[in-house]
């Protein structure tokens, strides 16, 4: 579908002013903010390529949404940036995530976005499925090394042979346990899918009614349940645009998310709901450890670590080997950056992309703000001054190191992922028993269909 059609029922000065719109609280997560640095230029500022500077002065933007560490790390790397080269100025704007990506959608459309984005990896799919939104990474290739990266995980970004944008990172889910509330209940944090069904039982007789050993959303049963399957049936969830399991199949899964409730694995959905809590990093039971288990992106987990309540040990989990023979589980590109096609400065804006994540100075500064980095150099500049979080560090080898599917681009397609998409009525619907498992498989079946199917 063509960007103009689908976004021509969005209102475009009312997105453009809430993408631009400054706040007077630069570190606020909650608002898009602009500033442009008024970094003074070089004394002979006149245009034009300098052969000796190898670059042309001018002043090129770039975007990004994320929370105050991010935002401040960011700038600082950008300004750094503009003293090693006077003569380029960097106008930025960043902002946190809500309501980011429509306010993008409408610059994407329009062609009014800043020279290097941020982006989610879906986005390529869904505002440049022809290749003619993002820049051809390839065409900039002497200023931006992409021999920094694996070969496969550029292939991620393709459209064709067009190089669409650069892959900051891989980032997968993997288990986190609360350490504390284990040894508490006299058991080790579980290794095998047998340990985790005997810890509910264990946490209920030895702990109580309010503990568990794992606490899951939505979403985060649905993406149990895949690498559930992948695990046992070894096929990725969608091969080809195609849904690639039996209906028999997706009720052998829901079944498995069933039983984790019935076994006092995790709390059903009415109670996680009666905790008041808007997040789980905010709700008191697994501030206090009573929910001892997540399943989380390796590069989320920080903030369910720094909630814990003191005294509480959080530590990085295995996969589970007993769900079948197959290393079940997906990866997927975190982010990655990717440079308009309208723009008018290709060469400096792929230099910024390059000191950020490729360069000593810019991946110092960054280090792992936005995952760890796939960048070779940057991962063995972060690694020799010990700039990674241990735990992220951990996690990211296991996630690497053992899952074998990717996630494919509309498995977080809105009509799905949201608050009132599919996997939260399947699911849903599920836990108040409203839903048999084979009618949530249906319900599965025919929402996942429809939306592969846009």
């Amino acid at each position: 579908m063509k960007l103009a059609k689908r976004f021509m029922a969005l209102s475009l000065s009312a997105l453009m002013a809430l993408s631009f719109a400054g706040c007077g609280d630069k570190t606020s997560d909650t608002s898009a903010t602009t500033k442009a640095n008024s970094t003074t230029k070089a004394a002979d500022s006149n245009s034009g390529t300098d052969s000796g500077k190898g670059y042309e002065d001018c002043e090129i933007s770039i975007s990004w949404w994320g929370g105050d560490a991010r935002h401040e790390a960011t700038i600082a790397a950008i300004e750094a940036f503009q003293k090693k080269y006077p003569g380029i100025t960097v106008k930025y704007n960043y902002g946190a995530w809500s309501d980011w990506e429509t306010a993008m959608a409408t610059q994407f459309s329009s062609g009014t976005a800043p020279d290097v984005n941020q982006i989610n990896w879906n986005w390529i799919e869904s505002y440049s499925s022809d290749g003619s939104t993002f820049l051809d990474l390839n065409t900039v290739a002497d200023t931006f090394d992409l021999t920094q990266y694996p070969e496969d995980k550029l292939d991620l970004c393709k459209v064709g042979d067009s190089l669409q944008a650069v892959p900051v990172s891989m980032t997968g889910r993997i288990f986190y346990w609360n350490k504390t509330t284990f040894d508490k209940a006299g058991i080790g944090v579980p290794t095998t899918n047998a340990e985790l069904l005997a810890a509910g039982q264990t946490f209920k007789d030895v702990l109580g009614d309010d503990y568990y050993p794992l606490s899951l959303g939505e979403y985060d049963r649905m993406i149990c349940m895949v690498y559930y399957l992948e695990s046992k049936y070894g096929k990725n969830w969608v091969e080809n645009g195609a849904l690639n399991y039996t209906k028999e199949e997706i009720m052998d899964g829901l079944s498995y998310i069933d039983s984790l409730e019935d076994n006092h694995v995790m709390p059903t959905l009415a109670i996680q709901i009666g905790d008041g809590a808007d997040s789980l990093d905010k709700n008191s039971k697994w501030i206090n450890g009573n929910y001892a288990g997540i399943l989380e992106w390796d590069s989320s987990a920080t903030k369910y670590r720094s909630a814990l309540a003191e005294g509480q040990e959080m530590v990085v989990g295995n996969y589970f080997t007993d769900w079948g023979s197959n290393q079940g589980g997906f990866t997927k590109v975190s982010l990655g950056f990717a440079i308009t096609a309208t723009t008018k400065h290709p060469h400096e804006s792929a230099m910024l992309m390059n000191y950020l994540l490729n360069e000593d100075e810019g991946t110092t500064l960054l280090n792992s703000q936005r995952g760890i980095p796939l960048s070779a150099a940057a991962l063995a500049n972060c690694t020799s001054q010990n700039l990674l979080d241990e735990m992220v560090a951990e996690a990211n080898s296991k996630v690497l190191a053992w899952c074998d599917y990717q996630l494919d681009a509309k498995f977080e397609d809105s009509s799905l992922k949201g608050s009132d998409g599919v996997y939260y009525d399947v699911f849903g619907n599920l836990s108040y028993d409203n839903y048999t498992v084979e009618q949530a498989a249906d319900a599965l079946i025919e929402g996942v269909g429809a939306t592969l199917s846009k």
